[in-house]
């Protein structure tokens, strides 16, 4: 009997050793797999919080908690059963996919460096998934809320298939769990981020202008968090293009590789060998840059096209 008990519990331990070393490998397979989806994740933290500028301060928070639980709900309720279950019954499909995100993101990344080029020539303020929020009423936020959590399935889209691409040797229900926490991890990061910098300013001139007893220093250091967080918003947006060209032109060079046209890769790894001895970190700098000049140039090529569609489609309907 006793020896059946210690059995027992030799077997619930063994269980319970087996639980934890799973939920350890499911952990850190979910932050690796975060990493390979950084870029999408630095453009969805530069773009957030410009949906909240112009809002009252009151209802900054409480907006991006609304906007986080429509993130969660893109990435587990919707697009999370999608992806496992083109994986499971068409993972060849994934590389495409991934390409088509990859021809987005380029985009995105070429969109915003013409539009930057435009408005340096005098062009005119830009709007779209940028422009700044009014805050009018609840149907006003309601709409902002809408419009900020579908923008966030574009890029929630992006952000799984590539996690997912990461882990497609895993066992199904591992590889869902891998995508959860992924899931989960990515969309706290970036709300939280997004929730800081949205209300950097509002610390600032609270230490700027509030308690009469603060020193110095202190307001000092308000007033220049209240002047530095434009600059700090312009430097995420610049990193977030730059990450977009980079992953977008990086998936598009690896993916025609992969269906067969090899000229593109064997370009850029030509280029890496030539510098190989300068070092690792050189390497990848040649290769991230030919990346984003992948990225840059088929980004321009769909802006071209887009536009050309868009004209033909305004005088179809004028005529």
């Amino acid at each position: 009997m006793a020896g059946g008990l210690f059995a027992l519990l030799d077997d619930v331990a063994l269980i319970a050793k087996k639980a934890a070393v799973a939920t350890r490998d499911v952990a850190s397979t979910a932050a690796s797999t975060s990493s390979k989806a950084a870029a999408v994740v630095v453009d969805d933290a530069a773009v957030a919080p410009g949906f909240v500028q112009g809002v009252t301060p009151a209802r900054e928070l409480p907006i991006v908690w609304k906007i986080t639980k429509g993130s969660l709900v893109n990435k587990i309720i919707i697009i999370l059963p999608i992806a496992l279950l083109l994986s499971w019954l068409a993972p060849w499909a994934l590389t495409p996919i991934l390409m088509v995100g990859g021809t987005y993101l380029s985009f995105e990344g070429a969109e915003k460096i013409w539009h930057a080029v435009a408005a340096r020539r005098g062009g005119h303020g830009h709007g779209g998934r940028d422009a700044a929020a009014v805050d009018k009423g609840p149907d006003d936020e309601a709409s902002l809320v809408k419009g900020a959590v579908m923008t966030d399935l574009i890029l929630s889209a992006e952000i799984m298939v590539i996690s997912l691409n990461e882990v497609t040797d895993k066992p199904f229900l591992e590889r869902a769990a891998i995508l959860v926490v992924a899931a989960l991890v990515i969309t706290v990061c970036v709300y939280g981020v997004v929730g800081l910098l949205v209300k950097m300013d509002d610390v600032g001139l609270r230490l700027a202008f509030g308690d009469a007893g603060r020193t110095g220093l202190i307001r000092k250091a308000g007033r220049g968090m209240v002047a530095g967080m434009p600059k700090i918003l312009a430097t995420l947006s610049v990193v977030g293009t730059a990450a977009m060209l980079w992953v977008g032109g990086h998936i598009l060079v690896t993916g025609t590789d992969e269906l067969g046209w090899h000229l593109p890769h064997d370009i850029v790894h030509h280029l890496e060998d030539t510098v190989a001895s300068a070092g690792g970190a050189v390497q990848w700098l040649v290769e991230t840059g030919c990346s984003a000049v992948v990225g840059f140039l088929v980004g321009s090529v769909v802006l071209v096209v887009v536009g050309l569609v868009a004209r033909a489609v305004r005088r179809v309907r004028s005529a």
